[in-house]
């Protein structure tokens, strides 16, 4: 029996992705999960085979997760799940040990297919996503794109505030303080060498790394 835990934040898409599994000959759903913190946990106590990883979470989120995971657990194969279809996420997760991006619109067809490509130790990138992966890498080679110097969390901040969100809400989503989220958007700023969110959103723009809305 495959074990599958499913980590998605929002219940709507756990539980749909929670069913349609459950109808699968062969496939066991272990646990359902909302943060990426508890995905660490219970992969550890749960050991599944496969983990169906939502990419933007509060707190530690998908990217932190999958690589938590795959140092402790190297061998459980993780399948990133992302409502975005933006260039850079899928490329830092694929190097931090993911072995499938699928958006959250895929088909339940294309969604057992992509796990049963990992569990063959293979990887399972939708169409969609592979070209804009392979455009994006080009233009981080070719362009020199700076947002692919920030960390993780800056990364996830950056996206946030792309997408307009206050610093209040961005503190919340992520459990930190409001000083926190200005610390690193000073970073962000510096790194980035500019001195406004219009400017971070024209970068975005720009070398189309970062999803918008």
């Amino acid at each position: 029996m495959l074990k599958v835990l499913i980590v998605d934040d929002h219940d709507v898409v756990s539980q749909g992705i929670s069913r349609v599994l459950q109808d699968v000959n062969g496939v066991e759903v272990v646990g359902v999960v909302h943060s990426g913190e508890d995905a660490v946990t219970q992969s550890k106590r749960l050991l599944p085979d496969v983990i169906l990883m939502d990419v933007h979470m509060p707190g530690i989120g998908g990217l932190g997760a999958t690589k938590e995971i795959k140092r402790i657990l190297p061998k459980i194969k993780i399948i990133a799940l992302s409502a975005l279809d933006d260039n850079l996420y899928p490329i830092k997760l694929l190097e931090a040990g993911a072995s499938g991006y699928l958006t959250k619109g895929t088909s339940t067809s294309e969604l057992l297919e992509a796990i049963d490509t990992v569990m063959k130790g293979e990887s399972y990138i939708s169409k969609t996503i592979a070209q804009k992966i392979a455009l994006s890498k080009f233009s981080l080679d070719s362009q020199g794109s700076p947002l692919g110097q920030l960390s993780d969390r800056e990364l996830q901040v950056a996206q946030m505030i792309v997408d307009c969100k206050k610093s209040s809400e961005i503190a919340e989503y992520l459990s930190v303080s409001p000083k926190t989220v200005s610390t690193y958007r000073t970073r962000i700023f510096t790194k980035l060498s500019i001195e406004s969110d219009v400017e971070l959103m024209h970068l975005a723009v720009r070398y189309s790394v970062l999803g918008m809305g």
